[in-house]
């Protein structure tokens, strides 16, 4: 593992002045995939602005772990559409350009 590419959940949660419970609860819902080296627990550095949105939505909005999990699915199947929308686009125009 490279811990480079990692934060432990501890300092995320002290960083972000949150309860570690939260990320449990994310965890135990298969949202946030946490790693464990040697019992700490880490987080992907890649996976923070998702996690920090996240945050917002639990803290701010008031919106419970399984709500997060709902919009996030959704939010997932979005960008699979976008990606999906692009990728016809590209098709289009190369098929007009022949």
């Amino acid at each position: 593992m490279e811990i480079e590419k990692y934060i432990t959940a501890k300092q995320f949660c002290e960083l972000h002045e949150i309860d570690v419970s939260f990320i449990t609860s994310l965890n135990d819902l298969g949202i946030v995939t946490t790693v464990i080296h040697e019992e700490v627990h880490y987080i992907d550095i890649e996976k923070v602005a998702d996690l920090e949105k996240m945050i917002r939505l639990y803290y701010d909005l008031d919106i419970n772990p399984e709500g997060i999990e709902a919009i996030s699915h959704l939010l997932n199947k979005v960008n699979l559409m976008q990606e999906e929308i692009v990728l016809l686009k590209n098709r289009i125009r190369f098929l007009e350009n022949e």
